[in-house]
C-alpha cells in the first residue's frame, strides 16, 4: 500500500525521507521516489523495486541547506510500476505525492490535455500537479491554488504538494486516507501516512481530520477544516515502538489486514471497471483465443480463492473449469491439452508446489496465467501473462486480504471472459460491474459487528471440533473458514459442502461439535437451512451466519440484507475471519505467527 512522507526543515532533508520511506516498507510497494526544494531548485530521484535502488541513484545528493522535501513508496494502480508512474509527479514548477484515488481524473486530464498539458505518466496523481499549476496562473497565491485544486478533484487522498514560488512551505490535504504531522525540538516539520516514520523525530503528532487541508512553514502549522475555518492542531503523544506502531493501534497484524480489506479490494478494482464491464489492461484479449477449459491450480488459502472461481467461470462465462491441489497435480501425469488456459495462484508469487505445475504447463505448450500479489516474482516472470491483485504487504500468516482480493480478481475475470464469450447478456454484466463497486462496502467491519462476534467467541473454546458448512460459492468459503481456525487456534475443523453432512460427517453430531453455518439469503436457503436443521436436530451446537433469523440456532451472527449472494459471501468472509481472530486471542495464541506455519511456502 501507498506510504508517504515529508519534512521541512534545516537538517538532511535526503536522508530523512529514505528513512521515513524505510519505515513505511511493510505496507508494499513496487517504486519510490523523492523530491526535494533547497534553493528555489528541485533534485528528484525514482526508482523501481527495492528502497536500496533507490538508495543508489541519491548516494551522491546531499542537503544541508533549509529544504522541502516529499517522498513516497507506491503500490502500482493507475499504470504498471515504472519510474515514469512513481511518485513524486512533476508539473513546471511544483511536484506533489498522493496516496488513494482521484476519481474524476479522467475528465481532469481530459480538459488539461486540451490546454495543451503534457502528461508523462498514466497515474491519477499527475492530473493534482497540473491542476494546480493550471489554478495558479489565475489566484493570487499559491494557497488560493491549492483550495481550488481540492475543490474540483473527487475521491480519497492524502496530498503533499512542494512549489518553488513558495519554496519554504509544504501544503497538505487529507479526505479519506491517512495522515498526520509532527514537530521536532528545533522546529522541523514531518509528515506521514503512518507513525513510524516519525519515531524517533517527534515526541507528539497531530493527526488530521477528513476534510483537512493547509500548509506549514518555518513559523506555523495552518489547518483549515472541511468548510475552511481555521483550526488548532490537536497534538497527541506519539507512541514509540515502531512494531506497535506499524499495526496502527491494532491488537495484530491479521486484525489490521482484515480491516483493511474494504481498502485494498478497493485499489483491486481500480482502472478495472467501466460502466458496463470489466477491463484488464494488462492482459491480451488474444489470451483466450482458442480456449476451451480452465485449469485453476493452487495451494492453501489460494486454492479456496479458486475452487470460488470454478462456480463464477461456469456460471457466468460458461467454460469448463476444474480446480487442482497444486501439490497433487505436479505427481499425477495429468493429462494437459493445449485449449486449457492453466491460471496459478499466489500471495506471494513463489509457492514452491504451484510454481512447479506451471513449469509443466509451460513445457507442456499451454498458455499461462498467474493471479499473484508481488510484482517480479517467479511465477509473474514465467507465466504468459499476469493479474496484480493489489494487496499489499500481508505479515499475517493466516492469510485474509490476499483470499478477498484473489476472489474479487476472479470475478471481475469470469465477466471479463463472459464478455469475450458474450454469455451474459448486457444488463446483467452491467449489474454485475455494479456489485462489484459495492464489494468494499459489504465488507467494512462496524464496531458493534467486532464486539458481536468476540462475545460470542468465549463459547467456543472447547469441544471435539467444528464443522463450517455452506453450499454452492459458500462451500469453499467454508473451507476457508476453517482453515483460518485451524491455522491460528490450534483447533480441529472441517469445511463441508452442506448436502454432505448426511453422507458420513453428521455421525460426528453433539453438542460439543460446533457448526459453523454459512445460510446466503440469495443462494440456497431452504436447503442449505434444511441440512442444518439435521445437524440441530442431533443437538449439534449450532451458530448461524445469515441475513435471515433462524430459529433453530444456538447462535445467531446478522449480516446486513444485500443485493446479491456475492456481497453475502464477502460478508460472511469477514465474520469468519474475526471469529476465528477472537477464538484465537482467548486461547492465548500468537495470532500473527502460528506455530509450524511460514507465510511464503517455498519448500515441498
Amino acid at each position: 500500500m501507498c506510504g508517504i512522507v515529508g519534512y521541512l526543515g534545516d537538517k538532511n532533508t535526503k536522508q530523512i525521507l529514505i528513512d521515513g520511506l524505510k519505515e513505511l516498507e511493510y505496507r508494499g510497494y513496487d517504486s519510490a521516489g523523492i523530491a526535494v526544494l533547497a534553493n528555489n531548485e528541485f533534485n528528484s530521484f525514482k526508482a523501481t523495486g527495492k528502497l536500496i535502488n533507490l538508495e543508489e541513484k541519491t548516494k551522491d545528493f546531499h542537503t544541508t541547506d533549509y529544504s522541502a522535501g516529499i517522498g513516497h513508496t507506491r503500490w502500482a494502480t493507475h499504470g504498471k510500476p515504472t519510474e515514469l508512474n512513481a511518485h513524486p509527479h512533476a508539473g513546471e514548477n511544483s511536484f506533489v505525492v498522493h496516496n488513494g484515488i482521484i476519481e474524476n481524473y479522467a475528465e481532469l486530464k481530459k480538459e488539461l490535455v486540451e490546454d495543451g498539458v503534457t502528461f508523462l505518466s498514466q497515474t491519477d496523481t499527475e492530473v493534482i500537479v497540473h491542476l494546480f499549476e493550471k489554478n495558479l496562473k489565475s489566484s493570487t497565491s499559491e494557497f488560493e491554488a491549492f483550495e481550488k485544486t481540492l475543490s474540483q478533484i473527487e475521491g480519497a487522498y492524502a496530498i503533499l504538494l512542494v512549489t518553488k514560488t513558495s519554496c519554504k512551505t509544504i501544503y497538505f490535504a487529507k479526505h479519506g486516507s491517512p495522515m498526520l504531522v509532527g514537530i521536532d525540538s528545533d522546529g522541523g516539520k514531518y509528515f506521514a501516512s503512518s507513525d513510524t516514520p516519525l519515531i524517533g523525530h517527534c515526541s507528539e503528532v497531530s493527526y488530521f481530520e477528513d476534510g483537512d487541508y493547509g500548509y506549514v512553514n518555518k513559523d506555523e502549522i495552518a489547518i483549515f477544516d472541511k468548510d475552511g475555518q481555521k483550526k488548532e492542531p490537536k497534538f497527541q503523544q506519539l507512541a514509540q515502538n515502531k512494531l506497535s506502531a506499524q499495526k496502527d493501534g491494532y491488537r495484530f497484524f491479521m486484525e489490521k489486514e482484515i480491516y483493511e480489506q474494504s481498502t485494498v479490494i478497493t485499489d483491486t478494482l481500480l482502472g478495472r471497471l467501466s460502466d458496463e464491464e470489466v477491463i484488464f489492461d494488462e492482459l491480451d484479449s488474444t489470451l483466450f483465443d482458442g480456449i476451451n477449459e480452465i485449469k485453476l491450480c493452487a495451494c492453501g488459502t489460494s486454492y479456496h480463492s479458486a475452487l470460488s472461481a470454478t462456480y463464477l467461470f461456469e456460471r457466468h462465462s460458461k467454460i469448463k473449469t476444474s480446480v487442482e491441489v497444486a501439490s497433487e497435480f505436479r505427481y499425477r501425469e495429468p493429462i494437459m491439452s493445449k485449449d486449457t488456459l492453466f491460471v496459478v495462484i499466489s500471495q506471494s508469487g513463489e509457492t514452491a508446489d504451484t510454481l512447479e505445475t506451471l513449469k509443466m504447463a509451460k513445457n507442456a505448450g499451454l498458455k499461462t496465467l498467474v493471479i499473484c500479489n508481488v510484482d517480479n516474482s517467479s511465477m509473474v516472470r514465467l507465466a504468459d501473462a499476469c493479474i496484480l491483485t493489489r494487496a499489499g504487504v500481508e505479515k499475517g500468516v493466516a492469510s485474509t486480504k490476499a483470499f478477498a482480493t484473489q476472489v474479487t480478481v476472479f470475478w471481475m475475470l469470469s465477466l471479463y471472459v463472459a464478455k469475450l464469450r458474450d454469455t451474459l447478456s448486457k444488463e446483467e454484466l452491467q449489474r454485475q460491474v455494479n456489485l462489484l463497486r459495492s464489494v468494499p462496502a459489504s465488507v467494512e467491519v462496524t464496531d458493534e459487528l467486532h464486539e458481536r462476534i468476540k462475545r460470542l467467541s468465549k463459547r467456543y473454546l472447547h469441544g471435539h471440533g467444528f464443522f463450517f458448512i455452506g453450499r454452492d460459492i459458500f462451500f469453499p468459503l467454508a473451507l476457508e473458514g476453517a482453515l483460518k481456525l485451524k491455522e491460528i487456534s490450534y483447533l480441529h475443523a472441517e469445511g463441508y459442502p452442506s448436502g454432505e453432512m448426511k453422507h458420513g460427517p453428521i455421525a460426528l453430531a453433539d453438542p460439543e461439535l460446533f457448526t459453523i453455518a454459512l445460510l446466503p439469503q440469495h443462494l440456497l436457503y431452504e436447503k442449505s437451512k434444511s441440512n442444518v436443521e439435521e445437524l440441530s436436530a442431533r443437538d449439534s451446537t449450532i451458530c448461524a451466519i445469515s441475513p435471515v433469523v433462524f430459529d433453530k440456532a444456538d447462535d445467531y451472527i446478522a449480516t446486513n440484507i444485500r443485493e446479491d449472494y456475492m456481497l453475502e459471501f464477502f460478508e460472511m468472509m469477514v465474520v469468519v475471519q474475526i471469529l476465528s481472530l477472537e477464538i484465537s486471542v482467548r486461547l492465548g495464541n500468537d495470532v500473527d505467527m502460528p506455530r509450524n506455519l511460514a507465510k511464503s511456502v517455498t519448500v515441498e
